[in-house]
């Protein structure tokens, strides 16, 4: 096959990028989609307690999550096959040829695995805490006059939150009758 307007044939097979390579924006599009049929599939499948209050029941907020990423996966599909790209990381401050820092990635593994295995036995108060502060120091924090104390407080406060203001009951564990 040649071009019409040089009569040589096209660049090789291998100087071209695929179509896919193109749009591969398009993954992140079927991701959501997939994310907000799922969300919707749970939600509308959802045992709902005949004797709930008002009209907003605890349908409302997955139907409208799920609703958003199906309508967000639908007008980033279009947006990439109209042409758009995403933007190249150059405004963040990644040095993309240095490796990654897999101890950092080990450290957050291991702190997350072991508040969720934690959080049961000793309950959120210092299973959060723990995992507050294992965090900041997986991420370089060193201050081990602070970092704790703040750990304590950011666990206290969620669990506060969420057990008295959301009403979401966490573990409390052995702290469950001094909270």
């Amino acid at each position: 096959m040649t071009t019409p307007s040089t009569g040589t044939s096209p660049a090789p097979a291998t100087e071209r990028r695929s179509w896919l390579r193109d749009h591969s924006e398009l993954g992140v599009s079927v991701l959501l989609l997939a994310l907000g049929v799922l969300v919707l599939t749970d939600a509308l499948t959802m045992d709902v307690d005949i004797a709930q209050r008002g009209p907003v029941g605890p349908r409302t907020v997955p139907i409208v999550v799920g609703t958003g990423l199906l309508v967000i996966a639908a007008l980033l599909a279009v947006d990439v096959l109209r042409g758009g790209r995403g933007q190249a990381e150059s405004g963040e401050d990644v040095d993309l040829s240095e490796p990654a820092d897999w101890r950092t990635v080990a450290l957050l593994t291991g702190v997350f695995l072991g508040a969720a295995v934690l959080i049961n036995p000793l309950g959120f108060p210092v299973a959060g805490a723990l995992l507050f502060w294992g965090a900041a120091f997986a991420l370089g924090s060193r201050r081990f006059d602070r970092d704790p104390l703040i750990a304590a407080v950011l666990s206290l406060a969620t669990y506060a939150a969420f057990n008295n203001l959301l009403g979401v009951p966490l573990p409390g564990g052995p702290l469950m009758g001094v909270l």
